[in-house]
């Protein structure tokens, strides 16, 4: 995590422990998901496919050994049981990310096992810290002084060989509380039942890591789903696909998954407590919590395209719980706290900067009394105080000033991150993932800023560095040139300079749709790659149909269209928004030509973008106006089919949605009514059929329903 991923290599070589493994398979993750090189995903896909075998094979041993680490928190072989579950959701993350259905499908199964092995080891914290509860403060103070002895002793080694001396397994073997007691019990029962022939150690593979007693739902996950995934209108039928066709363990099924309708009240003890104190344990805890934590926000934000194949597994989000269990992992200084760190950061300068309709912060109380922001919306003073944190602990790391340069950006400042990323720039990362990162980021902020000449320079350096969407990459160099272009027909301008942007957004935009549909992701190909290719197919039948060259066939600025779909509005100070309102206005000026040609689905696309703009800026009435005249008023069939652009009509409602949520605090109405009406109208652009883009408008849409339901439950107290 301080980017040197090499050293890190060197470190791990010549291990053989499922720790070992593990570590290299995250290295190769991490390779991997900041990239996306084919390469480098088959390389971690197959390391963490031998971090799964080795530490499923330590934990099953762990589990018979009398001599293993035993835990007054957690069941026998947790911290195997850990890797396993790391690793699988490591691998699931990148099955997903596969251009193939089938591995994405895999994938899932893999989030499945995952799921159930961290559920099991956040109700093993339940149930200790249950157990404390009860006793007397005697007891309390009994308890804390055997797990002090025993973590002093088992603090001279590591299972797996990251310590110079063995555990010493005689020292441990002293009465241990009853949660510990009930699980060996339960250990002890299995190896019976295998005496007896019943399973057999295949049979028993990583599945064996839950607590008997849990209390799941009565509908369990059938042999195989019957149903069908649609994939781009193709109907794939998984009628043949077994649920445990990847488990390579026998033909048992997985216990079925409890709903999340409570969260998991575990530990949130810091660091230097005593209850963590054996560095087992706390590699646990973090562990555990940064993944549970993962999975819960992940799940939480699946496009509803997917929601069909999430349901067959069973799988239910929880936003709110997933971010307080990253926040509690983070607190640790090891690799689970630095990976925690980076989710949160992502996560609220990602999604939440993307959003517009979030809850108010809110203050809370820690178990030590202290007074912190709460996880939901976006609590500033909490993300400053982790990336100093992170800087600190990880000085070399160029990873933590992107997020710096983000947290800049989400504050309204995007010259200075843009400096940021310039000086990040010249002094270049070991990791040329993380320089592409860098470059991209630098290529959206010089658009926000409308500085378009480093816009086009910036993103044509992406498609040296980074091969996930060249087509992308070459549209908005060419949407900057467009920009360009139109500037330099205003009096003044030079002819030349007028020509040379011309044949340059000509020859970008016209080459992005030769370079589409080379990635796709879970078999389809990539949202903005379809987007791109539709949009110059548009322009290129407009220009012939006018008989006007193709730079006077593209429609309203393209590259205002990028700035909206990226978020960019909720980055921009007033004069950059008031430049985007004059960019927006070009097409009603004389110098557009082909103006009074365009048809209403192109006026709608003026329409939602300059509301948005002028809602910005708060000139809310305004915005209704442009709103209600530019696409709520015009028929529904009249912005979808062919060529056109069939987006507006669900940014439009969700932009009225917008407006409302804003203003309850403000105007005639009272708070209620306002929200009230927001609710109506994100309603109905949740329901909207399906359009282009949809899975990243849905995620606005969704983080709104999210905030709704929040509002309600927080005002039925």
């Amino acid at each position: 995590m301080d980017d040197d991923l090499q050293a890190a290599e060197d470190g791990l070589a010549n291990g053989t422990s499922s720790f070992h493994k593990m570590g290299k398979g995250m290295v190769a993750f991490l390779r991997a998901t900041l990239g996306f090189e084919p390469e480098i995903m088959r390389e971690a896909s197959d390391r963490l496919a031998d971090a799964e075998t080795t530490a499923s094979a330590d934990l099953r041993r762990a589990q018979r050994d009398t001599h293993a680490y035993r835990s007054a928190i957690y069941p026998s072989g947790s911290e195997y049981a850990l890797c396993l579950a790391e690793s699988q959701l490591m691998s699931a993350v990148v099955g997903v990310l596969n251009e193939s259905l089938t591995e994405s499908i895999r994938g899932f199964y893999k989030l499945r096992k995952a799921f159930v092995t961290l559920d099991g080891i956040l109700d093993a914290e339940n149930k200790y810290m249950r157990g404390l509860s009860k006793q007397s403060l005697d007891g309390r103070r009994s308890v804390d002084s055997l797990r002090s002895n025993r973590s002093a002793q088992a603090t001279k080694g590591f299972p797996g060989g990251f310590g110079d001396e063995p555990v010493d397994a005689k020292k441990q073997e002293k009465p241990l509380p009853d949660v510990v007691r009930e699980n060996e019990a339960r250990a002890a029962v299995k190896s019976t039942a295998t005496a007896n022939g019943q399973t057999t150690p295949e049979d028993d593979e990583e599945d064996d890591f839950y607590d008997a007693d849990e209390v799941h739902d009565d509908k369990s996950k059938p042999e195989t789903y019957a149903g069908h995934v649609e994939i781009e209108g193709l109907t794939k039928n998984l009628a043949k696909s077994s649920l445990d066709e990847e488990s390579r363990n026998g033909p048992h099924e997985l216990p079925p998954l409890k709903a999340l309708t409570s969260s998991h009240k575990g530990l949130d003890h810091d660091p230097d407590s005593d209850i963590l104190s054996n560095p087992i344990d706390a590699f646990i805890h973090s562990g555990a919590n940064l993944c549970f934590g993962l999975l819960l926000v992940m799940i939480s934000m699946i496009p509803p395209a997917f929601n069909k194949l999430l349901s067959i597994i069973g799988f239910h989000g929880d936003r709110d719980h997933g971010l307080r269990l990253l926040w509690q992992a983070s607190k640790f200084h090891n690799i689970n706290g630095a990976f925690a760190g980076l989710s949160l950061l992502g996560y609220y300068h990602g999604v939440v900067g993307f959003a517009d309709i979030l809850p108010e912060p809110i203050l809370t109380k820690t178990s030590d009394n202290t007074i912190q922001q709460d996880v939901q919306g976006y609590p500033k003073e909490r993300c400053e105080a982790l990336l100093k944190e992170m800087r600190t602990r990880h000085p070399k790391s160029h990873l933590w000033l992107l997020e710096e340069a983000r947290m800049e950006a989400m504050n309204r400042r995007l010259p200075t991150a843009l400096s940021i990323l310039e000086s990040s720039s010249k002094a270049k990362s070991p990791l040329k993932q993380v320089e592409a990162l860098n470059m991209f980021e630098k290529s959206l902020n010089s658009m926000y800023i409308h500085n378009y000449a480093l816009c086009a320079e910036s993103f044509l350096d992406c498609v040296k560095l980074n091969n996930w969407s060249h087509a992308l990459y070459y549209y908005i160099a060419g949407a900057a040139h467009v920009e360009m272009y139109r500037q330099s027909i205003s009096p003044g301008k030079s002819a030349k300079e007028k020509k040379v942007h011309a044949e340059k957004a000509t020859e970008y935009l016209q080459l992005a749709p030769k370079h589409a549909g080379k990635k796709k992701f879970m078999a389809r190909q990539l949202p903005f790659d379809r987007f791109v290719t539709r949009k110059i197919r548009k322009w290129e039948q407009r220009a012939k149909e006018w008989d006007v060259p193709f730079i006077d066939a593209v429609g309203v600025s393209p590259l205002e269209e990028m700035t909206y779909f990226w978020g960019g509005n909720r980055r921009m100070d007033g004069s950059q928004l008031q430049t985007s309102l004059e960019n927006l206005a070009w097409s009603e000026t004389r110098d557009n030509m082909t103006w009074e040609k365009e048809e209403k689905d192109e006026r709608a696309v003026l329409s939602v973008l300059k509301a948005t703009t002028l809602r910005s800026l708060r000139r809310w009435d305004e915005a209704i106006s442009v709103l209600k005249e530019g696409v709520l008023g015009v028929e529904k069939a009249e912005l979808k089919g062919g060529l056109r652009d069939d987006w507006t009509g669900p940014c439009a409602h969700y932009e009225m949605g917008v407006g409302c949520w804003m203003r309850r605090k403000e105007g005639a109405k009272g708070e209620e009514e306002w929200v009230r009406e927001c609710g109506e109208w994100v309603d109905k652009a949740a329901k909207w059929e399906g359009y282009e883009l949809d899975a990243r408008v849905g995620l606005k849409i969704a983080t709104a329903e999210d905030t709704l339901k929040k509002y309600y439950e927080a005002k039925k107290g």
